[in-house]
């Protein structure tokens, strides 16, 4: 189980088991037991889909919900910047536990190498971004907007 704080202060654990993998199929069609699944496969849809991964993990925490008075749209209103990205996390790593124990490592690896390539495209978008020549840009654009008048 992965533990997490909302901006609200309030502790949620994140637990992947044979029932809230059955509850995410049922409401959301997803099948967490199959990442390699889809086209594109399910870890890619994860990964680039931020809703669809919001709406992942406010199912598998609706078992908590009536502990904190509260229901999926007040989790998503809960979900800033910073607790999102802690419970992406703690996903991720809710998801390589349950496929390590139950001797799935080719899964668990894929789901540590999905983590990985985000991680890296976020770093190489940086890169582009940090080298990016603003005025070689403009002066570009004009000189096209300029030739064509």
């Amino acid at each position: 189980m992965q533990v997490f704080k909302d901006n609200a202060n309030r502790d949620w654990t994140l637990s992947l088991n044979i029932g809230t993998a059955m509850l995410v199929k049922d409401k959301l069609g997803i099948d967490l037991l199959q990442p390699e699944t889809g086209d594109p496969p399910l870890l890619t849809r994860l990964g680039t889909d931020e809703m669809l991964l919001a709406q992942v993990i406010a199912t598998l925490l609706e078992g908590q919900f009536e502990k904190y008075n509260v229901d999926a749209n007040q989790i998503y209103q809960s979900f800033d910047g910073l607790t999102f990205a802690k419970a992406h996390e703690a996903f991720y790593q809710e998801l390589i536990d349950f496929f390590q124990s139950r001797g799935r490592h080719d899964r668990a690896k894929a789901v540590g190498k999905q983590k990985k390539m985000i991680l890296a495209g976020v770093k190489a978008a940086e890169t582009k971004i940090e080298n990016l020549d603003i005025d070689e840009v403009i002066e570009t654009a004009m000189a096209g907007a300029t030739s064509g008048a």
